[in-house]
């Protein structure tokens, strides 16, 4: 959600639990303006909030001239202060991968996570504790949530012959009939389905704004509850996937985004549970 229709967009999706008071609504607005001019960036948005037992994390993101770029994140516990987040990489992923249940809402806070070793004179395995910063498991998990489930409609932005990604200005929104389908919805991240297409499924794709993974093929079917609300002046979807996931569209407009409000953990029952 963009800091500066931030209040608007908050009315929005208040229907899935998403709720702010007005001062906490006034400080993010108002400290992530302040974020965008500090920072230098061009944009900036609220990605949302990771509920912890002890306090909750507020998540942004500050986006440069390329809209599919790395992203700066940053977190703040209070709503003012802001902090950077370390950029996501590969050897994140094994440390975090056996941290389970609630953040705690401290970035201080360590985990103790065990990896089993066994060495060839010894015929028992051994368990060796590492620990690991909550903060390190935030930055994880805000990237997974990201890839799996960050959104946008089908034309909203276009890719340019010489690669960077900017938003479409000729994008006059999807019509109603077209924002109830799962194909016109893209994930905007790195696509993996379109590069395992073939050459006659490419060649209905428009290129410059058809670069991404469609919603359609997502697996597992049936990952995403698509509604209509306000008498057919927004539509919704919601991640069964990643509960808390909420993104809106307005038929017909520019307007659109997604925020998430959950506690940072995946429902992996749900294949068990369509």
């Amino acid at each position: 959600m963009d800091a500066e229709t931030l209040p608007y967009a908050l009315d929005l999706v208040a229907g899935s639990g998403v709720c702010l008071s007005p001062e906490k609504r006034t400080a993010l607005r108002t400290s992530l303006l302040l974020v965008r001019r500090d920072y230098r960036f061009e944009q900036v948005r609220l990605w949302g909030r990771i509920h912890g037992t002890r306090g909750a994390y507020y998540v942004a993101e500050g986006l440069g001239p390329d809209r599919a770029g790395p992203r700066s994140r940053l977190y703040s516990l209070n709503c003012v202060d802001w902090s950077l987040l370390p950029p996501p990489a590969q050897e994140m992923i094994p440390m975090t991968a056996g941290l389970k249940g609630r953040f705690q809402g401290d970035p201080s806070y360590e985990y103790e996570n065990y990896d089993k070793k066994e060495e060839v004179e010894k015929p028992y395995e051994e368990e060796t504790g590492t620990l690991v910063k909550e903060e390190l498991r935030l930055v994880i998990t805000v990237d997974q949530i990201d890839k799996a489930v960050g959104i946008v409609p089908r034309g909203a932005y276009i890719k340019t012959p010489l690669g960077p990604v900017h938003e479409n200005r000729s994008f006059e929104g999807l019509s109603l009939t077209e924002a109830k389908k799962l194909s016109s919805y893209f994930h905007f991240t790195e696509p993996v389905n379109l590069k395992n297409k073939t050459l006659l499924e490419k060649a209905d794709l428009d290129p410059s704004i058809d670069f991404l993974d469609s919603l359609e093929h997502d697996i597992p079917k049936g990952s995403w509850s698509i509604q209509v609300e306000r008498g057919g002046r927004i539509v919704v979807l919601r991640s069964l996937l990643w509960p808390g996931l909420t993104f809106y569209h307005v038929p017909n407009t520019k307007q659109h985004g997604y925020i998430y409000f959950g506690t940072g953990e995946k429902n992996i029952d749900l294949p068990f549970m369509l």
